[in-house]
């Protein structure tokens, strides 16, 4: 990869490790803004406080007036930990998988008539990162896993009519992945290795590592329809971005190729050659429809109903052209859409404090039989409660509280009926126990008219 990264991209980093108890389904981030996280984003599609609304729904820039900034962080503090056992070594645990981060986030609107209004987004939406440790005894079937994300997204807003607004957004999307397995205990070279089977492999060795980066282009749409003065409606749809991760391969797996190849002497097996390479990464498209309705004066509830097309991640395959012209498979995912649904309140304590909480259920992207260890994905369930307050009539500020329950569940690696698993075993033995997890967060942010 790349040692040059951008600020926000190696933050994005840090905070990806908290995907698989954290964050809407998957590797996706819901972490965009400190006011959005105090109702644990319902309504997002659907409520324009500050610029920040742009990211979640391009349309609802046309209800900010004049010039806005705003712009925060999101603290993470994750626990997420495996429990199991190994078939040939016995009890096998590790701990605090993902660690604490900070996201930073920035937008910024502008009001160019009575009709319209731009803005520019700078956050991220995808990312993830879980490293095992090297004293747990599953790392054959992977040790670590990780996405990297960062969108410069720049957006414009219609003011169709009285009732309707209508908006787009281009999105360019950095991103960096990799993936990557190690031996553990007892190792040896299985019978496909030929004359070197049944040689050991020392615990530890890399079995397989790939990383590579990619620049993308992506879309948005978004639109808002108030029913009446009370009552609210807004949707948005962003597209599946397309990556080529390109980098490079190293490991065992690779070696034994380049031995086949007669590229790499078989007492080389364990060398650490690199293998210049791609690999393909689709950051799916998602969807969200929303709703606003101001029950009083003061009372408000609003509620989110999100779509994810998992269903679009389902294998990740290294090509490399020095060893293979077909591409080698690199982990099975077999993942699904998911949905995500929140409902939120928010309460105008008086003219200068706003007072907000939500509750959300987050449905995982994998069945139990597809669970992986190096992305123990499961369901979540959110309670948040935040603030926002006007310090002058110009500034305000807003802070947010969540904790996120994370439901037990199983994983076994290798998984029935994929192929691909059966060569982990091998290199450690088999995996059988269960993920467990929770997370809290604390948002800032503040948000400045001029």
């Amino acid at each position: 990869m790349k040692n040059n990264k951008i600020v926000y991209l190696a933050v994005a980093t840090a905070l990806g490790s908290l995907s698989t108890t954290a964050h809407s389904a998957g590797f996706q981030l819901a972490e965009t803004s400190a006011t959005g996280l105090g109702r644990a984003f319902a309504g997002e599609a659907a409520m324009a406080d500050n610029a920040s609304a742009q990211f979640r729904n391009p349309a609802l820039l046309s209800y900010l007036a004049d010039t806005q900034v705003s712009a925060g962080g999101i603290y993470v503090n994750p626990n997420v930990d495996i429990d199991g056992e190994n078939s040939q070594h016995g009890q096998t645990s590790t701990n605090d998988v993902a660690h604490d981060a900070v996201i930073p986030n920035f937008y910024f609107s502008h009001q160019i008539d009575d009709r319209f209004t731009a803005g520019l987004a700078l956050a991220t939406n995808f990312g993830m990162e879980t490293d095992l440790g090297d004293d747990f005894t599953g790392t054959q079937f992977g040790n670590e896993a990780a996405v990297t994300t960062f969108e410069i997204n720049p957006n414009i807003a219609w003011k169709a009519t009285e009732q309707l607004r209508l908006g787009a957004g281009i999105r360019y999307v950095l991103g960096e992945g990799s993936i990557g397995a190690k031996s553990s205990k007892g190792a040896q070279l299985p019978k496909n290795a030929g004359p070197l089977a049944g040689s050991p492999v020392p615990e530890h060795s890399t079995l397989k590592y790939m990383e590579g980066d990619d620049r993308a282009w992506g879309w948005q749409l978004g639109a808002v329809y108030d029913i009446n003065d009370k009552h609210r409606v807004g949707v948005n749809y962003r597209s599946e971005v397309d990556l080529t991760l390109e980098g490079h391969a190293e490991g065992l797996t690779y070696n034994l190729a380049a031995i086949q190849k007669g590229q790499l002497a078989g007492a080389d097996y364990l060398s650490s050659n690199h293998y210049s390479g791609s690999m393909d990464l689709t950051l799916p498209a998602t969807a969200e429809f929303s709703s606003l309705h101001q029950l009083t004066e003061q009372w408000a509830v609003h509620t989110s109903i999100n779509w994810t097309e998992w269903s679009s991640f389902d294998k990740l395959e290294a090509d490399i052209p020095s060893l293979s012209s077909d591409p080698k498979m690199v982990k099975v995912e077999n993942w699904e859409d998911n949905y995500r649904f929140a409902i939120g309140t928010t309460y105008q304590w008086d003219q200068k404090l706003t007072l907000r909480s939500g509750v959300a259920y987050d449905t995982s992207a994998v069945s139990d039989k597809n669970r992986t260890l190096t992305i123990p994905e499961t369901d979540r369930t959110w309670l948040s409660v935040g603030a926002g307050y006007d310090v002058t009539p110009k500034l305000t500020l807003d802070a947010a509280f969540t904790y996120v329950f994370a439901k037990d569940a199983p994983v076994k690696e290798p998984r029935d009926g994929i192929e691909s698993d059966q060569s982990g075993s091998a290199f450690g033995g088999n995996f059988e126990g269960e993920t467990t997890g929770n997370v809290w967060l604390v948002g800032v942010q503040a948000s400045y008219r001029f």
